[in-house]
């Protein structure tokens, strides 16, 4: 039978994947990979943010997220600096602003390991009901936002024309991927969280006829790479985070030899 913390770790795991998968598909869709490493690095920002004001976590690390999504879209509107130009000074910056701060809290006692590479066999049962229910707000949100997103993905300006509010639902997906961050960075840690929002939709990418099968199948290929990494992990005692991510490349590789093969 499996332990407890296996299993917990397994379900937080299955629960992550089917919330980054159909995520993972517009930030492929819109090529916003660079977009969630933002977030991602800003995480560090939040945690100290968590310290100063006796913030849980992921809230902390939630409202850094949110001020990083506001920035940007402030910024892509009001300046002239190129897209990626704006990504990589909030990133780097909230990075360095982070560990400056961090830096005044000597004492405080900092699992960066954890922190950068994520703890999923770590997750208690209040982490675990986090993320069933904070998936199932963040998919009911999804389904929501489906519509206008797809849209404004194939063409902003019929979006518009449309009366779906390009802008607005564009700003809400970034509040979106935030919160879907900020619940998994305890899980498997800011540098890993991105390959689980990118690999499995660009696995099933080329396999899908319509939107809504790719969603789904990049959902699947979250959890069997999740599955995969874990036992994997649990095997060959190698760390859970970074075996998951490796268990979704395997996938991906797989799933294009196979396709290269066919053709």
């Amino acid at each position: 039978m499996l332990d407890d913390f296996f299993t917990r770790a397994l379900l937080a795991g299955i629960g992550l994947a089917l919330v980054t998968g159909p995520a993972g598909c517009f930030v492929v869709w819109r090529r916003l990979a660079y977009f969630g490493e933002t977030i991602a690095h800003s995480a560090l920002l939040g945690v100290a943010i968590a310290i100063i004001f006796e913030f849980h976590l992921v809230v902390g690390v939630l409202a850094s997220a949110c001020a990083v999504v506001l920035l940007r879209f402030y910024l892509e509107r009001r300046d002239t600096l190129p897209a990626d130009t704006v990504l990589g000074l909030l990133a780097h910056g909230g990075l360095a602003v982070g560990l400056v701060v961090l830096a005044f809290f000597p004492d405080m006692r900092l699992n960066l390991h954890g922190l950068l590479f994520g703890d999923i066999l770590g997750v208690s049962r209040v982490d675990l009901a986090m993320v069933w229910v904070g998936g199932a707000v963040a998919l009911g949100v999804f389904c929501w936002l489906w519509r206008p997103l797809l849209a404004a993905t194939v063409s902003v300006d019929l979006a518009a024309v449309a009366g779906l509010r390009p802008e607005r639902t564009r700003l809400a997906f970034g509040f979106l991927v935030a919160a879907i961050i900020a619940v998994a960075i305890k899980i498997v840690g800011v540098l890993l969280i991105v390959a689980l929002l990118v690999v499995p939709a660009a696995t099933v990418r080329r396999f899908s006829s319509t939107p809504e099968r790719m969603a789904v199948g990049a959902a699947l290929a979250g959890v069997a790479a999740v599955a995969g990494g874990l036992f994997a992990s649990a095997e060959f005692d190698t760390p859970s985070g970074p075996s998951i991510v490796v268990a979704a490349l395997v996938l991906f590789a797989v799933t294009r030899f196979r396709q290269r093969g066919r053709g």
